[in-house]
């Protein structure tokens, strides 16, 4: 399969207020696509990242993180690439 024809299976999301920047995100994730920043948060600390492509939505990253509120997975629900919201680690759930 080329890559122009591959697809994410979902979108990662970190809140860089509430990221303390641990790690176990970046070590829990299985297609390696969540890194820590270079720029700091009003903490001081360096947060996690998504690479921008490569998630699969299978919220790893949100079960591994200790702080609540700081991850949010979206799981990509068609090919038309509708992102649905009420998804793993969602915050909110939003009705359709």
């Amino acid at each position: 399969m080329a890559n122009a024809e591959k697809q994410d299976r979902g979108q990662l999301r970190v809140d860089v207020e509430e990221c303390k920047g641990c790690g176990l995100c970046v070590e829990a994730c299985p297609p390696k696509v969540i890194a820590l920043g270079e720029r700091l948060n009003h903490y001081g600390y360096r947060t996690a990242a998504y690479k921008g492509t490569g998630c699969t939505g299978c919220g790893i990253c949100f079960m591994a993180c200790p702080e609540p509120g700081a991850i949010t997975v979206l799981r990509v629900v068609n090919r038309v690439r509708e992102v649905q919201a009420v998804s793993v680690g969602a915050s909110e759930c939003a009705s359709s």
